[in-house]
């Protein structure tokens, strides 16, 4: 049973606003349509494979989990790919895409959501308006998918070459993701009759039974079958991304120690910077550089001085925080540049070796980040060595 829905982005809020949804996306196909070489799933678009628009999407709107299910003989490769991603479930799928998408739900079984995404990996420009209003017509439905109306004429050819029309009212053209109640699916998954697998998870629906509301589409989000459909995705791709520059400034006193620790590289001395983790402001400056980017607030929020577990921590905790929340963002940091003002400790002969561990505690070359360093000519507090003053930017792409 299929229904109409329209694409309210002002629903009132009630019980599904608090529900979990969790995603699984479909990468397992071979994808020879497109093309002989690197299949489809892990060809580039806009610089990074095509299924991981897809899983950044489904972070970005606050995916309790995700599943991407992969050709058994890819698992290796989608490991690499992802491997920044922590929170992400890689399984092999199977022979048909009803194989894949039980391997995906059994993944999700220890850990049940209220609802379920299936997605295909080769439809990369997901966004979290296709999310919420799924997540919206689940109020009036077991299953809701997205769907484009067909606007072409429709013809059917004859077995002797002549050809028919066929009207097309009331026809549309299904795509992903088609969200559901997770036990729902399940249940009529294991009743599937089995003559033939499905074609989707709608199909599932509507044979054992329940309602699937239709939730307008959008052209952008197309599949990539044939070759000539990742031109047309290289030119989507640009308007899709969008550069945020964050800014970051930290300070701290100096006291009596055994040396500072600035950038992730401790430098032996006399002195110390005094703070409640390490004091390491070139690390602290940059991290809210990165939260500045993303619009998070600064480290303060997130790692707050009043809290005791973060006395002298050390402060690339803060710094991986802040990265994971880009990569949960849909976001790719793009590069980081740091100034440390003081008249000593001389950071031209730590210089290279803190840019080494930036680019390690970061995962971006080394040529992304540029760490530089200034006195201020014997003028103020960093002059009369008091303290020392560190300044960051950092650059990073979103979905937009």
């Amino acid at each position: 049973m299929l229904c109409l829905s329209s694409l309210d982005k002002t629903a009132p809020k009630d019980q599904t606003d608090t529900m979990t949804f969790s995603a699984i996306v479909v990468a397992a196909g071979s994808g020879s349509r497109a093309g002989s070489g690197t299949p489809k799933q892990w060809r580039e678009v806009g610089a990074k494979p095509v299924a991981r628009w897809s899983v950044e999407a489904f972070f970005a709107a606050g995916a309790k989990s995700i599943v991407l299910v992969v050709p058994p003989g890819d698992m290796h490769l989608a490991e690499e790919i992802f491997r920044d991603l922590k929170d992400l479930a890689i399984v092999p799928g199977g022979a048909e895409r009803a194989d894949s998408v039980s391997a995906g739900l059994s993944a999700l079984a220890g850990d049940a959501p209220d609802v379920v995404m299936i997605h295909d990996a080769a439809r990369p420009f997901l966004k979290m308006v296709h999310i919420q209003a799924l997540l919206a017509d689940l109020k009036h439905a077991e299953g809701a998918i997205l769907a484009l109306p067909v606007a072409d004429t429709l013809k059917r050819a004859q077995a002797d070459g002549a050809v028919i029309t066929v009207p097309r009212d009331g026809l549309w053209r299904a795509q992903t993701p088609q969200a559901f109640r997770y036990k729902t699916l399940v249940d009529a998954y294991a009743a599937w009759p089995g003559d033939s697998p499905p074609t989707d998870e709608a199909v599932v629906i509507e044979t054992a039974g329940g309602r699937v509301r239709l939730t307008p589409g959008d052209p952008a989000l197309m599949k990539l079958t044939y070759p000539e459909d990742f031109y047309m995705a290289e030119a989507l791709a640009g308007s899709a991304r969008v550069t945020r520059v964050g800014q970051g400034v930290d300070a701290h006193r100096f006291g009596p120690g055994d040396g500072v620790w600035l950038c992730g590289v401790k430098i032996a001395g006399e002195r110390t910077l005094i703070g409640h983790s390490d004091a390491d402001a070139g690390l602290h400056a940059i991290t809210d550089a990165i939260l500045g980017a993303i619009g998070e607030g600064d480290i303060g929020d997130h790692f707050p001085p009043t809290d005791a577990q973060w006395k002298g921590a050390p402060s690339h905790l803060f710094l991986s925080h802040a990265a994971e929340l880009v990569r949960r963002k849909g976001g790719k940091l793009i590069n980081v540049d740091v100034t440390l003002i003081c008249e000593r400790p001389k950071i031209k002969p730590h210089r290279q070796a803190m840019r080494e561990t930036l680019a390690a505690l970061l995962d971006l070359p080394v040529d992304r980040i540029s760490v530089k360093a200034t006195t201020t000519e014997g003028m103020g507090y960093t002059g009369r060595e008091e303290g020392l003053l560190a300044q960051a930017i950092a650059s990073v792409e979103t979905p937009a």
